[in-house]
């Protein structure tokens, strides 16, 4: 996302503002997803990310990174809609595993995805949050405090807590 884009899309112009719509529709639907838990509702949350995107595009003043920004939209979408709807189910995180493995590592790789989404979908809400936008969206802790609209030491404070209790659970299922 460059400047000339962003002032551009700022004015109105329905092709920059496209542009960067299309920039944050990956990660706005993969946040959304990992935090509702269906498909549905994350096209549905992703949808009013980018509406309120445009609404507020004009008053963006700058003082963090735009995607931060944005990301903190997808945020508030999502806490709004997980306040007004039922529970999610514990398939919500997408695992990825990176490079090939042989047949016999595979079903272990697999179990422990399968364990990790489900010790991360067990986590506080505001710890899954500060998880998934540093780990899974790979945002600075800067940027995630941004995007959570709180200080860095809180971000930092909750990631320690989440990992302890990532690693307390996982121990427990060994």
């Amino acid at each position: 996302m460059n400047e000339t884009t962003l002032k551009a899309a700022r004015r109105g112009d329905r092709q920059a503002q496209s542009d960067l719509l299309r920039s944050l529709q990956d990660p706005w639907f993969r946040l959304c997803y990992s935090l509702l838990g269906s498909v549905e509702s994350a096209r549905d949350a992703t949808q009013e990310s980018a509406l309120r995107f445009l609404r507020a595009l004009p008053n963006f003043r700058g003082d963090s990174q735009l995607r931060t920004w944005a990301m903190g939209i997808a945020i508030n979408v999502a806490r709004e809609m997980r306040r007004s709807s039922r529970p999610v189910d514990a398939q919500r995180l997408a695992a990825t595993t990176k490079g090939a493995l042989a047949p016999d590592n595979q079903a272990e790789a697999s179990e422990r995805a399968t364990i990790l989404r489900e010790t991360i979908e067990h986590l506080p809400d505001r710890q899954k949050e500060a998880v998934l936008l540093r780990y899974f969206e790979d945002l600075s802790v800067e940027e995630t405090a941004s995007a959570m609209q709180c200080a860095e030491g809180t971000v930092k404070a909750t990631i320690h807590q989440a990992l302890r209790s990532l690693r307390e659970r996982m121990r427990q299922l060994r």
